[in-house]
């Protein structure tokens, strides 16, 4: 490896806009116009916010559906949007628009509908810490993996996208630097799927991504 892996962890801020929406048509309306940071909020920030209900809705859209709405329909259709597969965040936002204005098209009764508690928008501000950890070896790496805490997942497996220039994890990049020696194990990590997990999972995913990948170069 190139330089060594450095363990950041990161804690993401939630930060009140002010704007909020009444109706499902004005949701859609601010959608458009509101900071990228917001959208990341919405769909990535229950990752690192202790849950107790509507485990299958990942999304703060889709929980607001169902929960405010009360639309099944519209809250199972949003929560099957999957931010990984988008380029990047404004596609991401033209995808929700659309999947609403579908939505509205159908039912003109939700244009207007008053939900049970409006939508605010919450943009999100990330603060990363440097542990001061510093790997140089893989197996080193894969002994770290399972004492790392959420936010270190987070950081380095989901926040990673919107920093690293192929919109890869840091995990993925780091090995990536040995060039051909471990792209097999650099593209396993990259076709793991962050979003439809919990971060305890995720990081147990990783861990057994290396651990195996490892036993097989061993023979």
């Amino acid at each position: 490896m190139s330089d060594p892996f450095a363990v950041k962890d990161c804690a993401l801020i939630a930060v009140a806009t002010g704007e909020h929406a009444q109706t499902l048509r004005e949701l859609k309306d601010k959608l458009v116009s509101i900071p990228t940071s917001c959208i990341y909020y919405h769909f990535w920030g229950g990752l690192l916010r202790p849950r107790f209900d509507d485990p299958e809705y990942l999304n703060d859209f889709a929980i607001w559906s169902w929960r405010s709405l009360h639309d099944k329909t519209l809250a199972e259709r949003l929560a099957l949007i999957d931010p990984t597969d988008f380029g990047d965040l404004d596609g991401l936002r033209r995808e929700l628009v659309e999947v609403i204005e579908e939505r509205l098209e159908e039912s003109e009764l939700l244009a207007w509908m008053i939900p049970s508690r409006r939508f605010y928008f919450v943009r999100s501000q990330i603060v990363v810490f440097d542990t001061g950890k510093r790997i140089d070896t893989i197996e080193d790496l894969t002994s770290l993996i399972p004492h790392m805490s959420s936010g270190t997942i987070f950081y380095h497996f989901i926040d990673a996208r919107r920093r690293t220039p192929q919109g890869k994890n840091d995990f993925t990049e780091w090995l990536a630097g040995s060039g051909d020696l471990h792209q097999e194990l650099a593209d396993r990590i990259a076709g793991i799927d962050p979003y439809f997990t919990t971060l305890g999972e995720l990081r147990e995913e990783v861990h057994r991504t290396f651990t195996v990948y490892l036993k097989e170069r061993r023979g």
